[in-house]
């Protein structure tokens, strides 16, 4: 029994809650008692999140879980279909020196790529376990505007789809071998050009003569430090695993999570970090879409005593490089993508486990 009391909620309210939230989520079931169970689901889910709530009241919790997209699955269901990324590399780390930090070393106390423009608003990856490719292709889309001043929105289905050789499309993959895809496919093409589907295609249907982005190299951030993270997020967006099996992440609402483990199985970017009454924090952009976390963000808790960092963030940090300028190819021109606002600070933020 927790140490908060919290007020149970009477049927009649939660079963108006439950109706409010299918027309905000524009969720309808067909199959028969489908409905009724799913509102059983919700309920439990409702009890956690009220009782979690009422602790963060009190000052035990610093984020707040809400009724988001997921909020009529249980987390099993929410483990197999929302993960995405092999806890486990398929080849030997490279690692650099680039971002390697001193504990003295002086770096800026906050940072966000969003208000530098380098950051495409946020996507949505289905019922696909392909976080592994919105995290790489998020952190190219960063780089290549770092580098040429363009910020285009790439494709992530051509990640899917294409980058078989070590990857495994929706049941997971690495960000190192999507980055190693992209330099020898000589580049990656556009959303616009190879839409998103949140599925496999089963075949490559990319047109080498359109591909929008190039890169030079990649490297990895030095493992379990989370001083040279903070120096790599301040040159630029940076691939992550997390541990994001857990119901605290899956209903995460706001604030700055605290509470998760470390066996990486979802991959995400981290695009910027800061500070708010005394707590460091990482500002995660995800792949959820705008109806989970705080508009598809989650802040962390950043300089933590645990060496993985939260949600294991230091264990498989890596980057894209770009030396040149050259953004895109001749003929027709691609439609930028739309950058993302960034969130106020103070605001209340698949298949196989691969990153």
């Amino acid at each position: 029994m927790s140490i908060v009391s919290y007020g149970e909620r009477s049927e009649e309210e939660t079963r108006r809650m439950y109706a409010e939230w299918m027309a905000q989520h524009d969720r309808t079931y067909n199959a028969l008692g489908e409905e009724e169970r799913r509102f059983q689901v919700f309920r439990e889910n409702l009890r956690y999140i009220d009782q979690h709530n009422t602790a963060a009241d009190a000052g035990l919790h610093s984020f707040r879980l809400g009724l988001n997209r997921f909020a009529d699955i249980t987390n099993e269901e929410y483990r197999a279909r929302y993960l995405g990324v092999w806890s486990k590399p398929g080849r030997q780390r490279k690692l650099s020196a680039r971002y390697q930090a001193n504990d003295s070393e002086k770096l800026p106390e906050s940072f966000d790529w969003r208000e530098k423009g380098a950051v495409v608003e946020v996507k949505d990856q289905g019922d696909c376990g392909s976080s592994w490719a919105f995290s790489a292709i998020a952190a190219v889309e960063g780089i290549n505007q770092i580098v040429t001043g363009q910020l285009i929105s790439l494709s992530e289905q051509e990640l899917v789809d294409c980058d078989t050789m070590y990857n495994a499309g929706c049941d997971g993959g690495l960000m190192d071998d999507a980055f190693v895809f992209i330099m020898n496919n000589n580049g990656i093409g556009t959303t616009q050009d190879y839409p998103y589907i949140a599925k496999g295609n089963h075949y490559c249907a990319a047109n080498k003569n359109k591909t929008a982005v190039t890169i030079d190299d990649c490297n990895d951030v030095p493992m379990y430090s989370e001083k040279s993270l903070q120096k790599a997020v301040s040159n630029q967006p940076i691939s992550v695993a997390i541990d994001g099996r857990g119901r605290e992440f899956q209903l995460y609402e706001s604030g700055i999570l605290s509470t998760c483990g470390s066996d990486v199985d979802r991959a995400a970017t981290v695009i910027g970090y800061g500070s708010e009454n005394g707590k460091d924090y990482w500002i995660v952009k995800e792949s959820l879409g705008t109806g989970w976390g705080d508009s598809g963000y989650v802040r962390m808790e950043r300089n933590v005593k645990t060496i993985s960092g939260t949600c294991g963030i230091t264990f498989w940090p890596c980057y894209p490089i770009k030396n040149q300028t050259k953004s895109l190819n001749t003929g027709p021109k691609h439609t930028l993508g739309k950058p993302h606002r960034a969130f106020s600070a103070g605001a209340a933020m698949g298949k196989k486990s691969s990153v």
